[in-house]
């Protein structure tokens, strides 16, 4: 992960508060699991999770580690540079650069990630399991894939490649026609 300074400027989103429990010998330990995402609108976004005995503090921690964990994301006029796609478990997320005046198409965690990092035109799908964590983790992985020589916007600049394919001869196709079956009698 690349260094980025940390300013005060960082929007944070928080994804996910979910409650776990572990077994002990007196019963069990309830505690807090957050998930958050913080970002600067100008590519840079970090993600945290961390578990705590209370909401607040495990959001805190959470915080703290998207701040240590902050990485820099290629922006071209507002969309990401090319296509790309991240798999993380169960989770395929699918990223594709969009037009001026289309928006942020995602949902869920991947539309938060985006929204903090400064994408404002995108489209996203996410297959697989509905996992937020998950999620988040296949969008960190799609989202770190930018190669820097395909760092241009496909559809500004560029020529399209014309592939010529020899055409092999046709064979013709018989029609067949069904057979008819025939009538089985019942004998008694």
């Amino acid at each position: 992960m690349q260094d980025v300074p940390v300013t005060p400027e960082f929007e944070e989103r928080v994804i996910e508060i979910n409650r776990v429990a572990r077994t002990v010998k007196g019963g069990r330990r309830i505690r807090f699991r957050a998930v958050v995402v913080i970002g600067n609108h100008q590519g840079s976004v970090g993600i945290g999770v961390a578990k705590a005995a209370e909401v607040q503090t495990a959001v805190k921690k959470a915080f703290t580690k998207a701040k240590r964990s902050l990485f820099t994301i290629p922006l071209h006029a507002g969309t990401i540079p090319h296509p790309t796609s991240g798999f993380f478990s169960g989770v395929q997320v699918i990223l594709k650069p969009a037009r001026e005046g289309t928006s942020v198409i995602a949902g869920g965690p991947v539309r938060a990630i985006a929204e903090v990092a400064g994408i404002k035109n995108i489209i996203t799908k996410s297959m697989g399991s509905s996992n937020k964590l998950n999620t988040i983790r296949a969008t960190q992985q799609a989202l770190l894939s930018f190669r820097p020589e395909k760092s241009r916007i496909p559809h500004q600049n560029v020529t399209p490649r014309v592939s010529v394919k020899k055409e092999s001869p046709k064979k013709k196709e018989e029609k067949h026609e069904p057979t008819r079956a025939t009538k089985k009698t019942n004998k008694k």
